[in-house]
């Protein structure tokens, strides 16, 4: 049993997303960084799709009522155990009856606490991740709140060794990004011009920046005719031109269709680095083809598999 002591600024349980049902207008919803979540994991011993707690901005405060093997993984919100310094991209022992505390992240914007066993939450349409908009999943379909008790599922391994990440697969985070995007389905809408212009600039990210989509301040990308179209699916990293030309960019919790144009769509593996950026950090953007985009999800999962095999070795 985990109890909250202090919620902190946005803490949710999430999982890998509810996956199929789109179509009903659910979002997927599921952790906006896939690959601290992913990792959290695997250094807990879980399966890929076990529950977590995903915080931002600002860390919770957890006590915990037996020993627990914990994995910490994304932002660093300067976590302390029992008053103590821990260390982040790592996985240890939290003796019963200890406090495991979370700040403001130094680095990053979004931390993944991952617990042996997962969060024992009810699954909602396949997933246990929280979609506060629909009020559905996770904790009573919300962010968590001081004195909320949460419950630890069946452990998937008898793992119990602690671990530090090796560096080559620990991120760095900047207030700088560059994502790489692919272009379309509504490219033709724009001009060559409003185009470079939209890949040559910087934007900033506003405070406008959150699970449904991240708006951007920086030089305004004017379509040929009118922004609006025939409401069409959206998907996550989506970047949709909005009226005055703004361009905003669909994260995890975003709506399933939307009824202006889109330029574009970050790849699916520069997603996290979007997710791992907060209000006033710079972005770029790059075009390039599918391939590419292909290729970066490849690695990506590599890297999971090379993970896995590592944790195990040191086992």
């Amino acid at each position: 049993m985990i109890t909250v002591i202090q919620q902190g600024f946005f803490s949710t349980v999430q999982d890998q997303g509810r996956w199929g049902y789109q179509a009903y207008g659910m979002p997927i919803c599921g952790a906006m960084d896939r690959y601290s979540y992913r990792v959290a994991n695997i250094l807990a011993g879980n399966m890929p799709s076990a529950a977590v707690i995903e915080m931002t901005d600002v860390g919770a405060t957890f006590k915990f009522d037996q020993n627990q093997l914990i994995a910490i993984c994304g932002a660093d919100m300067q976590p302390e155990l029992n008053g103590m310094p821990v260390s982040n991209w790592s996985a240890f022992i939290v003796p019963e009856q200890s406090e495991l505390k979370f700040s403001k992240a130094v680095k990053g914007y979004r931390t993944y606490l991952a617990v042996r066993g997962g969060l024992d939450v009810p699954p909602v349409l396949g997933s246990r991740s929280t979609c506060t908009r629909a009020k559905v999943g996770g904790h009573e379909g919300r962010t968590l709140r001081q004195g909320d008790v949460l419950y630890v599922g069946q452990a998937a391994s008898s793992r119990s060794k602690s671990l530090r990440l090796p560096i080559p697969f620990i991120p760095e985070y900047h207030q700088n990004a560059s994502l790489r995007v692919v272009r379309g389905p509504q490219d033709d809408m724009f001009t060559d011009e409003a185009i470079g212009v939209f890949f040559r600039a910087v934007y900033k990210v506003t405070n406008q920046a959150d699970r449904v989509g991240y708006g951007l301040k920086g030089p305004k990308v004017k379509p040929i005719g009118r922004a609006d179209i025939v409401s069409d699916a959206m998907c996550q990293g989506a970047i949709q031109i909005i009226a005055n030309g703004t361009p905003v960019i669909m994260t995890a919790e975003h709506q399933t269709t939307g009824g202006f144009a889109k330029l574009g769509s970050v790849i699916w593996a520069d997603l996290p680095l979007l997710a791992q950026a907060k209000p006033g950090d710079e972005i770029r953007f790059s075009s390039v083809e599918e391939s590419v985009a292909i290729d970066a999800v490849r690695r990506e999962n590599r890297s999971y598999h090379t993970i896995l095999n590592w944790c195990l070795s040191e086992n």
